[in-house]
């Protein structure tokens, strides 16, 4: 495999994203939070990649959750960025504000701070929602572990990246 700037797990997984979708004739768009970007960029690592990533949203903060995405303050306020609805409604607002087929989004706690009881480092919320579909938009919560120590967030967003991929698979 030529060089690439990623690892080769996420780039031949990148690989497979941009080939499967290019033979449907889908396009991906992704909405991103904790990967910062990654999802986006190991997809771009692959040479016809234009065929496929229709555009990528990267909404760190809550702020451009709402102003991008069109994510609810409601929402945010309930439950929070790290939540199923929040991915819900980043995918939703990435899919009705692209051209693209298939969204993904995801939103978690990469580390080393930021944890709570409830949501500790390395919890990961996914959604994937395909235009025209019937049915409510999938959803999951992850917990990847590997938080703790030097490399916890690099980890965590490694693991995060290559489970969006995989939802992006037709």
């Amino acid at each position: 495999m030529p060089l690439s700037l990623l690892p080769d797990d996420i780039a031949a997984l990148a690989a497979r994203v941009v080939s499967e979708n290019a033979a449907s004739g889908r396009k991906v768009v992704t909405a991103e939070s904790c990967t910062g970007g990654l999802v986006a960029a190991a997809i771009t690592e692959i040479a016809g990649s234009s065929a496929v990533l229709e555009r990528g949203y990267v909404t760190y903060s809550n702020e451009a959750k709402m102003e991008m995405l069109g994510v609810a303050r409601d929402i945010i306020e309930t439950f929070g960025a790290v939540s199923i609805a929040c991915a819900w409604a980043m995918a939703k607002g990435a899919l009705d504000r692209s051209n693209a087929d298939v969204a993904v989004a995801i939103s978690g706690v990469a580390g080393p701070g930021g944890g709570t009881p409830q949501k500790p480092v390395g919890t990961v919320v996914f959604a994937r929602l395909v235009r025209n579909a019937t049915g409510e938009p999938e959803g999951e919560l992850k917990f990847f572990d590997g938080g703790e120590g030097p490399d916890g967030r690099a980890e965590i967003r490694r693991q995060a990246t290559l489970c969006a991929l995989e939802l992006l698979l037709p």
